[in-house]
Formats: structure tokens, C-alpha cells, sequence
């Protein structure tokens, strides 16, 4: 489903499984935050099924996954599957954490947005969520 953008790109950021370590979350959250987007940040130890749950009811363009747990090959496939089943395929699932360049491929394969890993600049993250937005909700 595309649509037109009559408001600011929503994106919920989320912390999926036990790993407590959110000060990366944050601080992509608030540099969405500070270039316009619109965040919901859901916090620390978030279920797959709360997090596409979530951005169900809020709404959101994008889900990004803070995953350092090495549960990203399971956790990102999961929340996309959720989604879909929830009749939003539309919703781009990104994220970024400490993920193997070759799983980052794999993921990709399997239908998940880019990802980013350690000291990736937010201007980055910015940019690339910019652009998928133009392509995908501005038709």
C-alpha cells in the first residue's frame, strides 16, 4: 500500500529480545526525531509480536530493530512475517546492530531493508530512510 505523504514519516524504533544496551536506540531515535520523522521508541525487551503489534496500531512507515543479542537472524525475519500477516507489508523493517555483512545480505534476501552496524552515521540512517520514503510513500 503506498500513499501519499500528508505528514511526517512515522517510525517506531524498537529493542527486540534481552539485550539491555539502549543508548544506541536513543540516540537514532532522537536524530529521526530531530530531522522530522515522527518516533515511537517501544523500550527494552520488546517481543517480535509487540513490535509489529505496535506499529500496526501507530501507524508507522518503518520499524527500526536495535538488535546487538546476535538474534537478528531470527528477530528480523519474525517482526517482517508479523507484519505481513497483519496486512502490512508495506512497512519497512530496517535496523542496524552487530551483524555479519554476509547475514546483512541474507536478511536482505528474506525481505528486510538495509542494516547498519557500528558507527554508522545518523545522517546515513537519515538519508536512506529519506529516500525509501520518496520512492515508497510518495507516489
Amino acid at each position: 500500500m503506498t500513499r501519499a505523504r500528508a505528514r511526517p514519516i512515522r517510525v517506531l524504533v524498537a529493542k527486540p529480545g534481552l539485550d539491555g544496551h539502549d543508548r544506541g536506540a536513543k540516540v537514532v531515535a532522537a536524530a529521526l526525531r530531530d530531522s522530522g520523522m515522527e518516533v515511537v521508541y517501544t523500550g527494552l525487551h520488546q517481543t517480535p509480536e509487540m513490535i509489529a503489534t505496535a506499529a500496526v496500531q501507530e501507524d508507522v512507515d518503518v520499524v527500526g530493530l536495535s538488535i546487538l543479542s546476535g538474534a537478528h537472524m531470527t528477530l528480523f525475519p519474525r517482526v517482517r512475517q508479523l507484519l505481513d500477516s497483519m496486512g502490512r507489508p508495506d512497512v519497512l523493517v530496517t535496523g542496524g546492530g552487530i551483524i555479519p555483512v554476509d547475514d546483512m545480505s541474507a536478511l536482505q534476501g528474506r525481505g528486510i531493508g538495509k542494516l547498519f552496524g557500528p558507527g554508522t552515521r545518523t545522517s546515513d540512517l537519515i538519508a536512506y530512510i529519506e529516500s525509501w520514503a520518496a520512492e515508497h510513500l510518495d507516489a
